[in-house]
């Protein structure tokens, strides 16, 4: 049985679309590409070269699979560079598209019962970058065994979430955090079942 972790960055209000630049995804007229880019610290780089240091296969969206495709062959020499490029990219897609970043595998039909299936097999953890429409799925069907979640000191106001509207009420377990220097905090969180409810109000 393999894992498949969320790994995302957002916002202090939850928005995760676009914190690489201005131009990554502006659908829905959004204009703050690129906010998370000022806040990288040593500690941050880190965190990343652990999450990469041991085998994974990445499960993209399209728009996330397009955006990284247009990177990572061509800039050889950057940190990270040889571990995406090498690594399985499972993509999600209502198309068929032509998909010419090496190691590219196109998940066949619905999206949910693909990843549902390839959890089932033998095999490194299942990282899912970026990717926001396509998380939204994972939620619904109870799919995500882990949570990497950047949160940045920033409020955008608008934008993709990483719990959008429709979003299965459910409580999670904070299993590791770190902060960076910039004030990043880095938790990552584990399903704990359902939501449980109470009350202060004095019996």
């Amino acid at each position: 049985m393999r894992k498949l972790i969320v790994s995302t960055f957002q916002s202090l209000d939850g928005v995760m679309q676009a914190p690489g630049g201005p131009g990554e995804d502006d659908s829905g007229g959004f204009t703050h590409g690129g906010w998370s880019v000022n806040y990288w610290d040593d500690l941050m780089g880190q965190v990343m070269a652990e999450a990469t240091s041991r085998p994974f296969a990445m499960v993209l969206g399209r728009r996330t699979y397009d955006i990284m495709a247009a990177f990572w062959p061509h800039a050889p020499e950057e940190a990270g560079a040889k571990v995406f490029n090498d690594a399985t990219k499972y993509v999600a897609s209502r198309g068929r598209p032509a998909l010419e970043w090496s190691n590219s595998v196109l998940i066949e039909g619905d999206a949910a019962e693909g990843l549902a299936a390839l959890k089932r097999e033998d095999g490194p953890e299942l990282q899912v970058h970026g990717s926001a429409n396509l998380i939204q799925t994972l939620v619904r069907h109870n799919l995500v065994d882990e949570y990497r979640v950047w949160t940045f000191p920033v409020v955008l106001g608008s934008g993709k979430r990483l719990f959008a509207e429709g979003a299965v009420p459910s409580a999670l377990q904070l299993v590791d955090s770190r902060v960076s220097t910039t004030g990043v905090v880095i938790g990552t969180y584990e399903p704990a079942g359902e939501l449980v409810t109470g009350s202060f109000a004095p019996e």
